[in-house]
């Protein structure tokens, strides 16, 4: 007989917060919005953490390398999309990698023969206006020179000269020898007033490269999450059909967790794929599963060594599949579901299995309620694919401008895997789980993602709590009904901006 579930499936806005006492700690500067991102026993730290508790959705028109710099800039981390060639996916992740460390190696390098213009399509295809001159054009072959925007002027130069005439030679320059530390390293630069810092081996070879902007990038973003080499943090999405190519070239790339991208993570696909990643790398690569709704798909994923969990399914803005196949869950009722099963999980064998939220994030406010109500981060794609960084279109709508917005499950992703049920591939879908839309332009990362912090923080301290783990045991709730949140909002005023009738 089929079991029906007493209670109602309820979402993100039939909830609000109740106050706790505020003492004297809770104030916002003291909010530390740490997190697990991996899973890790307990006494001990996990090998990875966010220093927000924000991730980027695996998605096309969401987390490409660009929102990947820009979240980890601000201490989240992207999963860059899987729905694309493994080679495109693997350079997305080399180049967030690359993007940012301390000792870098050169990605933009030629011959003293190459002419101008083959230099201006190197910094057109790599966006770096600094360009080595080798003596074999490799990044670490004999070090000859330089060249910047700076030692040209485009439209007065003969674009077929060799750039050997416009670059500054290494005699003229300030370099620095293989071993050097990296605070060393930025004392040269700021001593000599210059860009950048060749760090040469003893035989006159390119080693690597310091920037001055990555010194000052630090001071900028204080809570930039990246790895021991100063890189950023990044991850990616995989599917469950071609882990077996598409893992080994994304960990080649430097990437330091993956996810498994589906609507339906309570699958033996998503075991396979967990066993063959475990088989080959054992715990050295960080795998998240998903997506569950409720405290069988979390044990289930448990169990299979997922090291973190993903909740949700169809609570996306752009997400139909409740509507097309009649399955899911209000967002709310499913986490709750799976933070008891993760909560007796803990206690039961010791092992911390951190939750992700996904779906079912309109408000800021949502977001707070999700981490209140247990979840270590969340996953959100209309958030993110309203700025500046998302790879999509920004197009103007009736004087309004607006930025593209796509589902995994629409036609326009293209992406079966994501459905795949094991069967033979098709390479197509037989039907639509997601839509294709339009959503109001917001503007860059930066300045959104420092104002939803703003409220977290503040909210935070409203509950009594100055970290995650103290808000999930300090949280209380109260169900709202259609007033209350009609109450909630302004009302019974006349709002200045809007025209009165003269």
């Amino acid at each position: 007989m089929a079991k029906i579930l007493e209670d109602i499936s309820r979402t993100f806005n039939e909830f609000l917060l109740l106050p706790n006492l505020t003492d004297e700690r809770c104030i916002p500067n003291n909010v530390s919005l740490r997190t697990p991102l991996v899973k890790f026993k307990k006494g001990e730290e996990p090998k990875l953490s966010a220093n927000i508790p924000m991730v980027s959705a695996i998605m096309q028109s969401v987390s490409g390398e660009k929102m990947a710099i820009a979240l980890a800039r601000e201490g989240g981390c992207s999963f860059i999309y899987g729905a694309q060639t493994i080679e495109a996916q693997a350079e997305m992740v080399r180049n967030v990698k690359k993007y940012k460390a301390g000792f870098i190696t050169s990605d933009s390098n030629v011959k003293k023969d190459a002419t101008l213009r083959e230099v201006l399509a190197l910094i057109d295809r790599t966006g770096h206006s600094t360009v080595m001159i080798t003596e074999d054009g490799e990044p670490n072959g004999k070090f000859l020179g330089l060249v910047t925007d700076k030692d040209y002027r485009v439209s007065r130069a003969n674009l077929e000269e060799p750039i050997e005439n416009y670059m500054v030679p290494v005699e003229k320059l300030v370099y620095a020898k293989k071993g050097i530390t990296l605070h060393e390293a930025n004392d040269i630069i700021w001593d000599n007033k210059i860009s950048c810092l060749p760090v040469l081996d003893d035989n006159g070879n390119l080693d690597s490269l310091v920037f001055r902007k990555d010194y000052e990038s630090d001071k900028d973003n204080p809570y930039s999450l990246l790895d021991d080499n100063k890189s950023f943090v990044v991850g990616a999405g995989i599917n469950t059909r071609d882990y077996a190519q598409r893992v080994p070239a994304l960990v080649e790339a430097g990437v330091d967790i993956i996810c498994m991208d589906s609507s339906d993570g309570y699958s033996v696909w998503q075991k396979n794929t967990i066993d063959w990643v475990r088989e080959h790398y054992g715990d050295s690569v960080k795998i998240g599963a998903g997506n569950v709704v409720d405290k069988e798909g979390f044990y289930y994923l448990a169990d299979a060594g997922a090291d973190f969990v993903k909740v949700g399914v169809d609570g996306g803005s752009i997400c139909i599949t409740r509507e097309t196949k009649g399955i899911g869950r209000g967002q709310a009722s499913a986490l709750l579901d799976v933070i008891e099963a993760r909560n007796e999980y803990y206690e039961r064998t010791g092992i911390y299995i951190p939750v992700c939220s996904d779906g079912g994030i309109v408000h800021d406010y949502h977001i707070m309620l999700a981490l209140a109500m247990g979840a270590d981060f969340v996953m959100m794609g209309r958030y993110f694919a309203r700025f500046d960084e998302s790879p999509t279109r920004k197009i103007k709508i009736n004087g309004q401008f607006v930025k593209e917005y796509w589902g995994e499950g629409s036609n326009r992703a293209r992406n079966w895997q994501r459905y795949d049920m094991g069967g033979e591939a098709k390479n197509k879908l037989s039907f639509e789980e997601g839509v294709d839309s339009y959503i109001p332009y917001a503007g860059p990362l930066k300045d959104n993602v420092e104002l939803t912090i703003s409220k977290i923080k503040s909210t935070m301290c409203n509950c009594g709590s100055i970290t995650l783990k103290e808000l999930h045991e300090k949280a209380r709730f109260t169900l709202v009904s259609n007033v209350s949140i009609k109450e909630g909002g302004a009302h019974d005023v006349i709002l200045k901006d809007i025209q009165l009738d003269r």
